[in-house]
């Protein structure tokens, strides 16, 4: 654990950085200089997410340069605005959408700017948000509504991500949908699908994280003791799911998750399976099924995402299971690594 520490002066701060395998380290340095077009945020919350632990396990290294400050789901006020920038003003409260694309590869050209061939992942690829003043691009803000609190408001990313997914399978209400895996994004996928109206539930082999979800007021099953595909065919009178997201990353829930889709249903792949998986292709074949990606969001995502933090529909009050000072990230990252925590925050310069 990190010594505890405070700022005497306001043009110094402190950051965490990633500076090798399972290792962080406490870093005071001064506020990058603000370039044309680019804010200054005073970040108040960090969430720490699956992909930060993916680094910090040293599974990024081919792509994240050390040191590195990572960092991607946030909230906090504007500090300072660099020159050019119009449109916002010191104070104002807000969260980062951190995807910045080239315009011109073929994805771009496309429509695709979220997916950009050579997209710049701000927080991985980039320098992110654990840090006491973070410079974006003004272009990449998204201003939070009146009256969200800025803890709340650190869980619009992932939100953002379980809105796009959903709105990606083109789930509809009165539909019925399976969403496997009760981590932080499959919850909030659940959730978010409820809202829209549909019938949801989450199959997830860990009892915590099964009762996690239960307490939330989602229906919950047991792939480990029942027979998941005859609970889904009773459940759907033997149709068969209309959605089904793969959000848990095991090789097992790859290869079963087909047997849960109707006819012509959708399987979206949420999770990151960093190796090849084994899938049921004749499933697909016989029931002309439809396999969907979902990687990021589309600013549209990340808007609607605020408005669900903003009217509580997201109960973010309960799913943040800790906060922690910006000095204890390391131990932080322990705590995830045990999946003793649901979502996780850092506090940098909260108030």
């Amino acid at each position: 654990m990190f010594a505890a520490f405070c700022i005497e002066e306001e043009t110094g701060m402190f950051a965490v950085n990633y500076v090798g395998s399972r290792t962080m380290a406490l870093e005071e340095r001064e506020p990058a200089d603000l370039r044309a077009g680019e804010v200054r945020i005073a970040v108040a919350y960090v969430g720490l997410c699956g992909t930060d632990l993916h680094v910090f396990h040293g599974d990024m290294d081919a792509r994240v340069s050390t040191p590195a400050t990572i960092g991607h789901e946030m909230s906090g006020t504007i500090a300072a605005l660099g020159p050019g920038v119009e449109g916002w003003s010191i104070g104002d409260p807000v969260t980062v959408m951190p995807l910045v694309w080239d315009g011109t590869c073929p994805a771009c050209r496309a429509g695709n700017q979220h997916i950009c061939q050579h997209l710049d992942f701000i927080g991985i690829d980039s320098p992110g948000a654990l840090q006491q003043f973070w410079n974006v691009p003004a272009a990449t803000l998204v201003r939070l509504p009146a009256g969200v609190s800025l803890r709340d408001a650190a869980l619009v990313e992932p939100v953002a991500v379980a809105v796009h997914d959903v709105r990606r399978s083109e789930l509809a209400a009165g539909d019925k949908a399976v969403v496997i895996g009760a981590g932080p994004i499959g919850v909030l996928i659940a959730t978010v699908a409820a809202a829209l109206g549909a019938e949801v539930v989450v199959a997830e082999i860990d009892p915590a994280r099964r009762t996690a979800a239960a307490e939330l007021g989602l229906t919950t099953v047991d792939p480990s003791s029942v027979d998941q595909a005859a609970w889904v065919e009773e459940w759907t009178g033997g149709a068969g799911a209309d959605v089904v997201f793969e959000v848990s990353g095991a090789a097992a829930a790859v290869r079963g998750a087909t047997d849960l889709v109707k006819v012509r249903g959708t399987l979206v792949v949420v999770a990151i399976h960093p190796q090849p998986r084994p899938l049921d292709l004749h499933r697909v074949f016989w029931r002309e099924l439809r396999i969907l990606g979902a990687r990021v969001y589309q600013r549209a995502d990340f808007e609607r995402a605020a408005e669900l933090v903003a009217d509580g529909t997201i109960p973010a009050a309960k799913l943040v299971t800790g906060v922690v000072p910006l000095a204890e990230v390391q131990s932080a990252f322990g705590v995830l690594e045990a999946g003793q925590a649901m979502k996780l925050l850092v506090e940098l310069n909260a108030s």
